[in-house]
């Protein structure tokens, strides 16, 4: 088995995948006048409407190769919470509760039992947001798809005067982490191809895993949307920060200028502790690949943290703090990352 292996090597170049956003979005300039017409927020983790008193928010993701684990187990019942969550916790980053949301699935062939099953992860993760599916497509592609892909679009809203950019950001800050279930929906290209190449099948279990491992990957992405406008409807909250791909680079699209360090990282659930002896995968990669634990990190001043701490409830807990570095530090690991 290669040593050090990385999301690179499983085919997942996160630097080629910026350039490639880059090269599309650069031609994306026309904006729309008047009603609707875009708020200004770049780099952030949902785009913003204009509606007067309020905002309308957009965002969109899908579930990626976790899919190839459910086919593999066929399991498809948790998948759908998986493609809720991956786009509300991206919309209440900016303040916004999610409201809608459309999903898509483009398939090889119709196949009623793996929609149903999809169809209750959807239901069971729109309940956990407070939201309706007003509509989505199944489009049946022979041709171009083998299997199936599911993404999904969700629409927020929030008052104008509630939005949450980051831009009060300031060293000394507080930073708190909210624990993540597991492996959520990213990094599952390298998960997946450290389990083939060790030889494991989805369905055995692996030292260190309470389940056979193709069930630890497939737990569902934390929904967070109740918690944290439980948070931010009782504090003042500077910025919000989703940990997906790109692991804790995530931190730096908060605020130009500023720094995160991570003093006392949550620990990391068992299956990124079993994943990385099993890939001799370095620390450095797997913080910019993975949750490590925290799937989602709150910004606050330093004197408000222990009362945001009592509303978050279990598992929260005062991770680090903004600096003036410019960059994501973890010390006792010998981390930075300055790029997001």
């Amino acid at each position: 088995m290669p040593k050090g292996m990385t999301y690179a090597q499983a085919g997942v170049d996160i630097d080629k995948k910026s350039s490639s956003i880059n090269a599309l979005v650069k031609h994306l300039k026309y904006k729309r006048k008047g009603v609707g017409k875009p708020l200004d927020i770049p780099g952030h983790f949902a785009g913003l409407l204009d509606l007067g008193d309020r905002a309308l928010t957009l965002c969109t993701d899908g579930v990626g190769t976790k899919l190839l684990i459910a086919d593999a187990l066929k399991k498809w019942d948790t998948i759908g919470i998986d493609c809720i969550a991956m786009n509300v916790n991206d919309t209440i980053c900016v303040g916004a509760e999610p409201i809608a949301f459309v999903d898509y699935i483009a398939i090889d062939r119709p196949d009623a039992r793996v929609t149903s099953e999809i169809g209750r992860g959807l239901e069971k993760g729109a309940r956990m947001s407070n939201m309706t599916i007003v509509g989505g497509e199944i489009a049946v592609l022979p041709e171009l798809v083998n299997g199936f892909d599911l993404a999904g679009t969700c629409l927020g809203i929030v008052d104008k005067k509630r939005i949450i950019t980051g831009a009060g950001i300031r060293p000394g800050d507080a930073l708190i982490g909210l624990p993540s279930s597991g492996i959520h929906s990213n990094g599952l290209a390298l998960a997946r191809k450290i389990i083939e190449r060790n030889g494991i099948g989805y369905r055995k279990r692996v030292k260190g895993l309470a389940r056979p491992v193709g069930l630890e990957l497939l737990e569902p992405t934390t929904i967070y949307v109740k918690q944290v406008l439980k948070i931010i409807g009782k504090h003042q909250v500077k910025g919000m920060a989703n940990i997906t791909g790109g692991g804790l680079r995530n931190l730096l699209r908060l605020k130009n200028g500023v720094g995160f360090q991570i003093t006392d990282p949550i620990t990391p659930n068992p299956v990124f502790e079993v994943l990385q002896e099993l890939g001799n995968v370095t620390d450095q990669e797997m913080y910019q690949t993975f949750n490590m634990g925290m799937g989602f990190c709150i910004v606050v001043r330093g004197k408000e943290a222990d009362d945001v701490l009592r509303t978050a409830g279990k598992g929260a807990k005062i991770i680090g703090r903004v600096t003036k570095s410019r960059s994501v530090t973890v010390p006792e690991l010998g981390l930075e990352y300055t790029v997001y």
